[in-house]
């Protein structure tokens, strides 16, 4: 993957601030002393659209610096998981893919906050066999319409098993990023409930947690000094209403 196609497409302002050559991040917004490795049993793959371009408040790519196995790739299609992967093999029906569709778990009236459902959008039975069999987990990157776009552009994640989340609580971004839906999440916090849950593990979502909260920290400390750090509107927030 090359690094044009990773990098920021923001605007010159924002992208003349110095940044971390690790995380690609403005300086004053890393948190790369801090991160700590965890050791994850169940694969995590982020795809990120290449149009993505909150280089400032993403956090697809402190994600995967976090998650020893973690694979993060940009792009729009790839022919199969295991080409997504880099792998020789890799069983679709294995893994769960963060569902974009309608279905809530209020809605469902779920007793769990990790949910499986099927292709109709109602809660599939044995959901403790379900989730406890998932090798690994893909999370899409980016707007809800480019979501929508990866999700469209790559057939095979018809295979994967739906999941959706019930967190409790709304993002931490809070008034930084308006989301259209209570549980709507960053990439670190999707990550952080779904692996901690999966893998009984909540040592997982701690430290994703403390992570992001650093950053989120920075920023504001940050963003008045910087006016070009201050979030831009995300531009399809009606059609994610709609969806």
């Amino acid at each position: 993957m090359s690094r044009q196609s990773e990098t920021d497409t923001g605007t010159a302002a924002t992208a003349a601030i110095p940044e971390c050559p690790r995380c690609q991040k403005p300086l004053a917004l890393c948190v790369c002393d801090c991160i700590k490795p965890i050791e994850n049993r169940v694969s995590l793959l982020i795809l990120q659209h290449p149009q993505e371009q909150d280089r400032t408040l993403g956090t697809a790519r402190l994600t995967a610096m976090h998650l020893t196995n973690a694979v993060l790739k940009i792009g729009l299609s790839w022919p199969s998981l295991s080409k997504a992967l880099g792998r020789t093999v890799a069983d679709p029906s294995r893994w769960a893919v963060l569902y974009l569709g309608s279905a809530k778990v209020t809605d469902l009236d779920a007793k769990s906050d990790i949910v499986a459902i099927n292709r109709k959008g109602e809660i599939e039975d044995n959901q403790r066999g379900i989730l406890k069999g998932i090798e690994g987990i893909v999370l899409l990157d980016g707007t809800w319409s480019q979501a929508k776009a990866l999700w469209w552009r790559n057939a095979w994640m018809l295979k994967c098993q739906r999941v959706i989340l019930g967190p409790s609580r709304p993002s931490r971004y809070g008034k930084l990023r308006r989301e259209p839906r209570r549980d709507g999440l960053s990439t670190i916090e999707a990550a952080a409930m779904m692996l901690s849950s999966v893998e009984k593990r909540p040592d997982i979502a701690d430290t994703l947690h403390a992570s992001f909260e650093r950053m989120l920290t920075k920023y504001r400390e940050f963003q008045n000094e910087q006016p070009s750090l201050k979030p831009r509107p995300r531009r399809d927030f009606r059609r994610r209403r709609r969806a």
